[in-house]
């Protein structure tokens, strides 16, 4: 299969379908006979290798990305639909195969097989589900000034990577593409998608955290935070889609280092892209086009990544 030319980091281009949109890190597809998204039977989500820190995608991408993301956010549609013990949380997944006679053909074509998905088109809900454990990044920056995260009134007195009381939730609102989602109170999420709607949101984005924070736990790691993205299916139930508790939606920090470590580097060991992003705030004041990043750090996330699904998933 050859790619489609017109941009810098292009998509393939896939017999039988219609590449239709590329985010940050993902690219999208409708079948070729489907009119727009809400007619089409189902669609297909490619991970690229793309990696983005402080909303610009960087280059080179790290190699593998787009894999080994699919491979743990499908482990975690498993964990999540039942296969962790816990009530079968609904997701966006569709069958990715189907039987010709008796052979079970693959609806993913050959270019992109492990970094896609088959999934269904739902009515996406405007609001990021972002749901917090642990005190850091943005959050930590607010606490400081304010005492507060997105407006949550903390106790005093915590450091950076402490653990937080109880989880929170703490939502954002999806900006249009090319803009930034803007942090929103839970009263704002009423006002914009209803008072049992935003309950809903956040009592499962609350209910999934719990689950994977123990998860996690079990296996020597913390999930400090995580963002979920929901949608209504056709019957009107809420249904988890887009990526779910991967490197690039989650911070997942050693627990072992977290436990003894001084230092907020020391404790907050991550799995995650975290090394991208404090090479770029070192490295770079914000300004113009970001600088290639250096073949170390390309080297040592791509390993966090996998040394994370290995240690999630024993794969």
């Amino acid at each position: 299969m050859g790619r489609v030319t017109d941009s810098p980091d292009p998509a393939f281009d896939l017999a039988g379908w219609r590449h239709v949109y590329s985010g940050k890190v993902r690219d999208l597809y409708l079948p070729d006979d489907a009119r727009d998204t809400a007619s089409a039977p189902h669609l297909l989500v490619v991970a690229s290798d793309r990696v983005s820190a402080f909303d610009h995608v960087l280059s080179p991408g790290i190699p593998d990305k787009g894999v080994l993301l699919t491979t743990l956010s499908l482990w975690w549609f498993d964990q999540l639909a039942g296969a962790d013990g816990g009530r079968g949380i609904p997701n966006h997944l569709a069958a990715d195969h189907v039987l010709v006679g008796d052979e079970a053909v693959s609806l993913i074509p050959d270019a992109v097989t492990g970094r896609a998905m088959i999934v269904r088109s739902l009515d996406m809900q405007p609001i990021e589900c972002v749901v917090r454990g642990y005190l850091t990044g943005s959050g930590w920056a607010e606490y400081q000034a304010d005492g507060t995260v997105c407006g949550i009134r903390l106790p005093a007195g915590l450091g950076n990577g402490d653990r937080l009381p109880a989880p929170i939730f703490t939502p954002a609102f999806k900006a249009p593409m090319g803009e930034h989602d803007e942090n929103i109170s839970f009263d704002q999420t009423v006002e914009i998608v209803g008072a049992e709607r935003a309950e809903e949101l956040r009592d499962l984005s609350l209910e999934i955290y719990e689950r994977a924070a123990r998860a996690a736990e079990a296996h020597g790691l913390i999930l400090a935070d995580t963002k979920f993205e929901f949608g209504l299916d056709d019957e009107g139930v809420m249904t988890l889609a887009d990526e779910v508790l991967t490197s690039d939606s989650s911070r997942y920090w050693d627990a072992a280092a977290w436990a003894v470590g001084t230092t907020p580097t020391e404790r907050m060991a991550s799995f995650d892209k975290q090394i991208v992003r404090d090479w770029l705030a070192a490295e770079w004041d914000k300004t113009g086009e970001p600088p290639a990043l250096p073949t170390e750090i390309v080297e040592r996330t791509s390993a966090r990544y996998r040394e994370l699904l290995e240690r999630l998933t024993g794969a």
